[in-house]
């Protein structure tokens, strides 16, 4: 029997940017605890790839293609998943794109040379895209009087952050404000709205480069006081907890996952 503390079975979940990275295993760790969960990612073969890896560990999965800058698409796929299911628990607002290189990186990351296309597709998808499902999560869960919200922000948004691009940082610091503004609405409402920030992570955003250079990967765990990258699987342990009943008077919470990078 599961630790009544950290049981999400039957809760309906859903995942963004779920068919890699920390999406998939967020989306993993919620249907490995028996949890209903629906995979939303604009990467169809890795959607399908992604729902077979679960079927394959006896777990049942749904998924939808779905651009979240499409408001009209994500709207009505949260509708669905809420109204075929006839509540919706916990989503997690994962998907985001990288902003192109930082400054320390390539001389397009500097501030008077950046590419205003990344910037503004940066926006759209890690603010806009975040702030949509965000919203179209919070109707659902107002009816039903419960539920859960975790989004995906960043340690770069919480500092300075010199590895990343600016389109980059300014989305991720307005989600962590944005992610407390709501936790302050939301709470009469027993929603509990609450941030992960992750630091230096192996996955495919930035073309998955810290899993191709070998020496940015070592300059950047040499600066994480546990001198090692997080993996996708580091993140489990604090989404389950977010989306159990273990963290329910947590709210407006930005926590970070970062090996101790934030603490120096």
């Amino acid at each position: 029997m599961a630790n009544p503390l950290f049981d999400v079975s039957g809760q309906v979940v859903l995942v963004t940017g779920a068919a890699s990275g920390l999406g998939w295993a967020i989306a993993e760790v919620m249907a490995a605890h028996e949890a209903a969960v629906t995979l939303v990612d604009i990467d169809g073969a890795g959607l399908e790839h992604a729902v077979r890896q679960l079927a394959a560990q006896g777990y049942r999965a749904e998924s939808a293609v779905v651009d979240i800058s499409d408001r009209d698409a994500l709207q009505a796929t949260i509708d669905r998943c809420a109204h075929a299911r006839g509540r919706l628990d916990v989503v997690f607002a994962n998907a985001g794109v990288t902003a192109g290189p930082s400054y320390l990186i390539a001389p397009e990351g500097e501030i008077d040379r950046t590419d205003l296309e990344r910037w503004d597709r940066s926006l759209e998808i890690n603010l806009h895209g975040t702030f949509d499902t965000m919203r179209a999560a919070a109707a659902p869960m107002k009816r039903q009087k419960s539920g859960r919200i975790v989004v995906t922000a960043s340690i770069s948004g919480m500092r300075a952050s010199p590895v990343s691009g600016y389109g980059y940082v300014a989305a991720k610091a307005a989600l962590i404000n944005l992610v407390r503004h709501a936790a302050v609405e939301l709470g009469p409402h027993n929603i509990c709205v609450n941030a992960i920030a992750p630091g230096f992570f192996v996955t495919k955003l930035a073309g998955g480069r810290l899993k191709h250079d070998a020496e940015m990967a070592r300059q950047l765990a040499a600066r994480v006081p546990l001198r090692r990258l997080g993996l996708p699987e580091d993140i489990k342990g604090l989404a389950l907890f977010l989306a159990a009943p273990a963290s329910g008077y947590i709210t407006g919470a930005v926590i970070p996952i970062d090996g101790g990078v934030t603490a120096g």
